[in-house]
């Protein structure tokens, strides 16, 4: 990226941006349909439950996004093991909220970055990495999770599951429009 134009590298990040916030909508709509019963459930012993994955993911966004620039992403105070234990239930409020928290953080950071960030080095876990490939890796990381968050919500939402996106076998009707459905993008 150090030879591309600064145009480019803005529309980089006003694009990443974007992507986060839509994975944010994607995953907050996904979880108002999946029923307060099931926010703690897993499927098998290896399994992670909604609540779960959200308390990881808001855990990893915080940890690589608070001081992004200044200091390790794996910051001291995140028990990243502790993420996946959850002895007790916690309310959708609660699970809601580290969402909205974590997403924050990463949003915050992210556009406050000015285009000539991108080629500096930041480190996670005491590796070295340019400030775009951790944005990459942050994004990607968040995608699966997000990806998993749907699987659920839809499985436990049942016949009552409303698509997200463009509806199975809607894709060549107005209905399979996503603009038209809510979606973030």
């Amino acid at each position: 990226m150090p030879n591309e134009p600064a145009d480019l590298r803005a529309a980089y990040l006003k694009d990443l941006a974007r992507t986060f916030r839509s994975y944010q909508s994607l995953g907050e709509r996904a979880i108002a349909q999946a029923p307060d019963a099931d926010l703690h459930t897993e499927l098998d012993a290896n399994s992670n439950s909604l609540a779960v994955i959200v308390r990881h993911v808001s855990g990893n966004l915080r940890s690589r996004f608070r001081d992004f620039l200044t200091t390790d992403g794996e910051k001291p105070d995140r028990n990243r093991d502790g993420e996946f234990q959850m002895p007790e239930r916690v309310p959708r409020a609660d699970v809601l909220r580290w969402w909205r928290d974590g997403f924050a953080i990463a949003l915050g950071a992210i556009e406050s970055l000015a285009p000539d960030d991108l080629v500096r080095t930041v480190h996670i876990r005491g590796e070295a990495f340019l400030v775009v490939e951790a944005l990459n890796r942050s994004i990607t990381h968040t995608a699966y999770h997000v990806g998993q968050i749907v699987y659920l919500a839809r499985h436990f939402a049942g016949p009552g599951w409303t698509a997200l996106t463009i509806p199975k076998g809607e894709s060549g009707t107005a209905g399979g429009d996503y603009k038209t459905r809510g979606a973030a993008r």
